[in-house]
C-alpha cells in the first residue's frame, strides 16, 4: 500500500469534507421539502386524497432514508473532526480511497461492510 504524505492526506480529507458538507446540505433541503409537503392542505376530493395518502407513504419512506443518510454523513464529518475519518470503526484498518470515493460517509472498510 502506498503511503500518503501529510499534504496528500490533508487534501483527501478536505475533498471528502467538501463532498460530505454538500451532501448534508442536499439532504437538509430535501427533508425540508418533504416536511413542507406534509403540512400542505389536503384535497377535498376522495380520489385525490387517496392518491395523496399514497404519495405521503412514499415521502415518509424517502424522509426516513434521508434522515438515516444525514446521520451517517454527520457521523463522517464528526470522524473528520476527531481525526479518525478513513479508518474502519470495526477493525481499525484504513478504508480505501476508492471506497470513500464511492460511499464517503462509510464507517467500514470493504471487508467489514461485507461481513455485516
Amino acid at each position: 500500500m502506498q503511503k500518503h504524505s501529510s499534504s496528500q492526506t490533508r487534501q483527501h480529507l478536505e475533498k471528502h469534507k467538501a463532498i460530505l458538507d454538500q451532501r448534508r446540505r442536499e439532504l437538509q433541503t430535501r427533508l425540508q421539502a418533504i416536511e413542507h409537503d406534509f403540512v400542505q392542505p389536503r384535497n377535498p376530493d376522495d380520489d385525490d386524497r387517496a392518491t395523496e395518502r399514497n404519495n405521503d407513504e412514499v415521502l415518509e419512506e424517502l424522509g426516513e432514508a434521508g434522515q438515516k443518510e444525514l446521520l451517517a454523513v454527520q457521523a463522517a464529518l464528526d470522524r473528520i473532526q476527531a481525526g479518525t475519518f478513513g479508518t474502519c470503526v470495526k477493525c481499525g484498518r484504513p478504508i480505501s480511497e476508492r471506497r470513500l470515493d464511492a460511499v464517503p460517509h462509510t464507517p467500514f472498510c470493504q471487508s467489514c461492510a461485507q461481513s455485516i
